[in-house]
């Protein structure tokens, strides 16, 4: 099955991509989230910057979940700055995917020169 999101992610990744070669690598995570809102804002998609979500158990309001971005209110974001990826990250993006309801999450890596990524997808 094709992936909905594919041109998207696709964007996403370039427009990171064109931060990384711009900025280079050694900065904050959040230094690249708002270039990275500001990059894709040139492209007219639109960006939820640490958009709070409630968490429910058995009906009860027990906190929140705040990704870094969701983009276009379909994919979800997290700039980081790390050696790797790690099986925390990746449980992260699942734990998010389960909140918001959504289908993909990227992580995107800004440490290095190449920009790493690592696509998390939630089937139905």
């Amino acid at each position: 099955m094709e992936d909905e999101n594919a041109e998207l992610t696709e964007t996403i990744i370039g427009s990171a991509m064109t931060v990384l070669n711009t900025l280079k690598p050694g900065l904050d995570e959040k230094l690249y989230e708002r270039a990275l809102i500001i990059e894709l804002g040139k492209q007219g998609i639109c960006c939820d910057a640490q958009k709070s979500h409630d968490v429910y158990y058995d009906g009860v309001l027990i906190g929140s979940l705040v990704p870094d971005l969701i983009v276009e209110d379909r994919v979800i974001v997290d700039p980081k700055v790390v050696s790797a990826f790690n099986e925390t990250h990746i449980a992260q993006m699942l734990g998010y995917l389960n909140i918001t309801g959504l289908r993909t999450a990227l992580l995107l890596n800004f440490k290095y020169a190449k920009i790493g990524i690592k696509r998390v997808s939630k089937s139905r």
